[in-house]
C-alpha cells in the first residue's frame, strides 16, 4: 500500500470532531444561520460569565425564559444583587449595606438614618416601578431576546476556527474577524447552539447552557415584597418617588 492510501486510510491529519447535527464542514456564514435560527427557536438558556457595558464590567449568572429570568449580577465596584423579572413587573433583592450607599451615593458614607432604613430592606424583594430609570437598565438583564442579540454580535468577516470541547460536547469555532470581532463555540452533536462565546474588543466571555431547560418562575409573596420609598424613608412615609 502507497503512503498516500495509507494516509487517506487513517484520516490524514486530525480534523477533530465532526459531530452529528451536520454543521461540520458547513460554511462560516451557513452556520452562523443555523446557530442564530436555534437561538430564536429557544424558550429558555442560562447564562454564566462576565459582559463589559459600557466601561462597566458585570458578573452575570443569570437564567432566562421568554416570560422574564432571575438570577445574580455582580459589579466590579462590589455591588452584589438579585433579580427577578416576571412578564413586566421587576424585582430587584440586596444587602441593606447595598440600599445604604444607592441613598447617598457610592463614595459618600451613609447616615444612620440611611442605615436603619436600608435594615428594613434586607433580604425583601423590591419592586421597581416602571417609570424609574433604573427599570430600563435592569431589566435588560432579565430579558432573554435583548441579552442573546447583544451577546452574539459579530463583527468582521466571518470564517472557522478551532475545535474544541465545551461540557463534553464538541464544538467549532465561528469568528468574525478572525475572532477580534467575536467569536461563539457552536455545538457540533445535537441542537447546533452557540456553547461558550467571546466578545470582540475583550467585553466579556459568557457560557451558554441548560437550553430550552424549564425553571420555575413566579412572583415573590406579598410579604416578601418592600415598598422602596416608604421603606427608606427616616420617618417611614414616601413620597412616591423610587431610589432604585
Amino acid at each position: 500500500m502507497g503512503l498516500a492510501a495509507v494516509l487517506t486510510a487513517c484520516g490524514g491529519e486530525d480534523e477533530g470532531p465532526k459531530g452529528s447535527n451536520g454543521v461540520d464542514g458547513l460554511s462560516a456564514p451557513k452556520i452562523e444561520k443555523k446557530t442564530r435560527a436555534a437561538v430564536e427557536r429557544a424558550r429558555s438558556v442560562r447564562l454564566s460569565g462576565t459582559v463589559v457595558s459600557k466601561g462597566q464590567t458585570y458578573r452575570l449568572e443569570m437564567r432566562l425564559k421568554q416570560n422574564g429570568g432571575v438570577g445574580e449580577v455582580s459589579s466590579k465596584g462590589g455591588d452584589t444583587f438579585e433579580l427577578m423579572r416576571v412578564d413586566k413587573d421587576l424585582y430587584l433583592k440586596a444587602d441593606s449595606e447595598f440600599w445604604a450607599h444607592k441613598e447617598q451615593g457610592d463614595d459618600a458614607k451613609p447616615s444612620e438614618a440611611d442605615v436603619a432604613a436600608a435594615g428594613k430592606l434586607e433580604g425583601k424583594y423590591v419592586k421597581v416601578p416602571h417609570e424609574d430609570p433604573a427599570y430600563e437598565q435592569l431589566s435588560v438583564f432579565t430579558d432573554m431576546r435583548v441579552m442573546l442579540d447583544g451577546l452574539l454580535t459579530l463583527d468582521g468577516e466571518r470564517d472557522t476556527g478551532d475545535h474544541g470541547e465545551v461540557d463534553g460536547t464538541a464544538t467549532l469555532q465561528l469568528r468574525a474577524g478572525e475572532g477580534k470581532g467575536g467569536m461563539f463555540e457552536v455545538a457540533l452533536d445535537g441542537t447546533p447552539y452557540p456553547l461558550r462565546l467571546e466578545r470582540g474588543g475583550s467585553a466579556g466571555t459568557v457560557r451558554l447552557d441548560d437550553w430550552n431547560k424549564s425553571f420555575a418562575l413566579s412572583a415573590p409573596k406579598e410579604e416578601q415584597v418592600v415598598d422602596y420609598g416608604e421603606a427608606v424613608s427616616p420617618e417611614g412615609s414616601s413620597d412616591g418617588s423610587s431610589g432604585g
